[in-house]
Parts: C-alpha cells; sequence; structure tokens
C-alpha cells in the first residue's frame, strides 16, 4: 500500500520534467517529506480548461500541474467522509470497483515523489503480539525510493465531487481528489541488495507497494482519450525491477506531526530490534 510519502520537489522542477503546459503558481505547495492522507499534494494532470485560462492554448485536453486532496470521494458520494478510507486503488480491481472505474477510464494522473515510506514489525515485538502480551507492537519505517535519485512518479486517480450544501459559486464548493494505484510488492532483489541483513526485496517490506511509471508510459497513462480496456490494463504492470532501493529511516516519521529532510535520513540500522 502506499500511506505516507515524501515529495520536496519544486513545482518548476515538476513542471519542467513533465512537460507541464499549465501551472498557477498560487497554488504552490511547500516541500513535505511526511505527506498523510487527506493531505493537498501534487500531481500532473491532462484535461481541457475553461474560461480565461484556456486562452492561447488551443482546443483539447492540457497538462497540467494541480493541487488535489489525497483520499478518493466518487463523484456519486453523499458525503466526503470516506476520503481517508479511499487513499489507495488496487491495480487488479481499479477497472470494476465503482468508486475507481470512471476515474480509471477518463481520469488519470501522476504522483509526484521522492519515495513512500512503509513500516516493519520487529520480530520480537511481532511474537509478543501474537502471545497477547503487547498490543501496539513497535515498527520500523523504511524509505523506498528510486536508486538513482529521480523522481518517483506514481499512477494515480483523480475524481470531481459537488458539496450540494454550498452554493456553486462557493470556493469550497468542488471537490478535486485523488488516490494513489497499487500493485503486487516486488520480490525481485532491490538495488543494492547484497544478501545480508535487512530487507532483500519489496516484498520483504510490505505485499504492496504504488504503481510506479517509468517516463515512458506518462503519455498514455495521463491521455484522457485513451480508454480503450485492454490499452489501459497494459498500463497497469509493474515497472521494471530492480529500480528502488529501501533503508530504514528514523522512527520520528511515525508521527505525522513531523516533517523534514531528517525523516528521510539513512539509518546505519533498525532502531527497532532485529528485523530480518
Amino acid at each position: 500500500m502506499c500511506g505516507r510519502y515524501a515529495a520536496s520537489r519544486r513545482p518548476e522542477d515538476l513542471v519542467g520534467l513533465f512537460g507541464v503546459e499549465q501551472w498557477e503558481p498560487k497554488e504552490t505547495l511547500a516541500p513535505s517529506w511526511n505527506v498523510a492522507p487527506t493531505d493537498t499534494v501534487h500531481a500532473v494532470l491532462e484535461r481541457p480548461l475553461k474560461g480565461e485560462a484556456a486562452a492561447g492554448f488551443p482546443p483539447g485536453p492540457v497538462r497540467q500541474l494541480r493541487t488535489l486532496k489525497w483520499g478518493l470521494v466518487p463523484s456519486w458520494s453523499k458525503s466526503p467522509e470516506a476520503a481517508a478510507k479511499m487513499i489507495n486503488a488496487r491495480a487488479e480491481t481499479v477497472h470494476e470497483k465503482p468508486s475507481f472505474r470512471q476515474a480509471f477510464a477518463a481520469r488519470r494522473c501522476l504522483l509526484p515523489g521522492d519515495g513512500y515510506f512503509e513500516w516493519v514489525t520487529d520480530a520480537a515485538e511481532r511474537q509478543l503480539e501474537e502471545q497477547g502480551r503487547k498490543k501496539r507492537p513497535r515498527k520500523q519505517p523504511y524509505f523506498v525510493t528510486p536508486a538513482d535519485g529521480s523522481v518517483m512518479a506514481m499512477a494515480g486517480l483523480y475524481e470531481f465531487w459537488r458539496d450540494r450544501t454550498l452554493p456553486g459559486d462557493h470556493p469550497l464548493a468542488w471537490w478535486v481528489t485523488c488516490t494513489v494505484v497499487t500493485t503486487e510488492a516486488e520480490t525481485t532483489p532491490l538495488a543494492g541488495a547484497t544478501g545480508g541483513e535487512g530487507p532483500q526485496s519489496l516484498a520483504d517490506i510490505h505485499p504492496r507497494m504504488p504503481l510506479v511509471l517509468t517516463p515512458d508510459r506518462w503519455d498514455a497513462w495521463l491521455d484522457p482519450a485513451r480508454n480503450d480496456p485492454d490499452e489501459l490494463t497494459a498500463l497497469l504492470a509493474p515497472p521494471p525491477a530492480g529500480l528502488m532501493r529501501a533503508y530504514p529511516v528514523p522512527t520520528d516519521v511515525s508521527n505525522v506531526r513531523n516533517n523534514g529532510p531528517e525523516l528521510i535520513a539513512e539509518l546505519d540500522g533498525p532502531e527497532v530490534g532485529t528485523l530480518f
């Protein structure tokens, strides 16, 4: 799954990297090393512009850098209360689940990040939990990030939700929310894995991972005109193996109130017991 990630790149850098044609500087977000569900995040998407914003652009979709709320609210939902529960969409069922299938067909986006966090329970702590002697075992966070230091582009979906309790011209009348598409975690060796201590694959850390898209898939994923089911399903294939590395980071990241580059600092070893 993906329940927390880091996104510290400047919008100006994302604009150039993703070939963004339209971006409102007033929507700039501060760097975050601890992005949590319901936070506002940067997303790259393609859709037509309206009104004055469309001036100077030819008709049709325009690639944009937008700010969305993480936690998808389906257009048919009566309230936004379930948003925190819809931060992830499984690649295996995204085409058929009522909450996601319409967005998968026409509203796909990329969610840029530095990497994502996953928590692993120490073997001794897990044993105490199984014996009923500990209800909340401590967990060691790991940071998973591209081995070459590049931006991680997670496959996402976005949706519009209308708050009928507000007038149409109210600034909060429309919510634009998103979710991260996840897939089965890789069982192949992580970049730099040596067979020693520590996780050797992403599956050693967690059975799920965000679907990371390599640059050669960005255009196809973002194209709203691409709606053939077979073509879309092909885009859900996992990325090539060995692109990611993982390392233990301070347990301070477990508190959503903490935020700073120190949260992705690599530790010499786990702070919580011996995990592997």
